[in-house]
């Protein structure tokens, strides 16, 4: 299936029909993960809040405390 972007006010939005979300159980509240591959666009419907919120909170801390040492490693 090959999609086209639609403007939203001064965003631009992907219509996904009813099917996709009916077979992912995506509702109109159902949070969503949005990642990237570098190349890709990755939407995953989140199954647990509490648990992204969780490696949120972690992956936050992690930052935090190796700030200088992540960016070393990304030069």
């Amino acid at each position: 299936m090959i999609k086209t972007l639609t403007t939203h006010g001064n965003s631009l939005a992907l219509i996904i029909e009813k099917g996709i979300l009916d077979i992912l159980s995506i509702k109109q509240k159902t949070p969503l993960e949005i990642t990237t591959d570098g190349t890709n666009i990755i939407i995953s419907p989140v199954k647990k809040v509490s648990r992204a919120k969780a490696f949120q909170t972690a992956l936050s801390k992690v930052n935090k405390n190796h700030k200088e040492t992540l960016k070393r490693l990304a030069e």
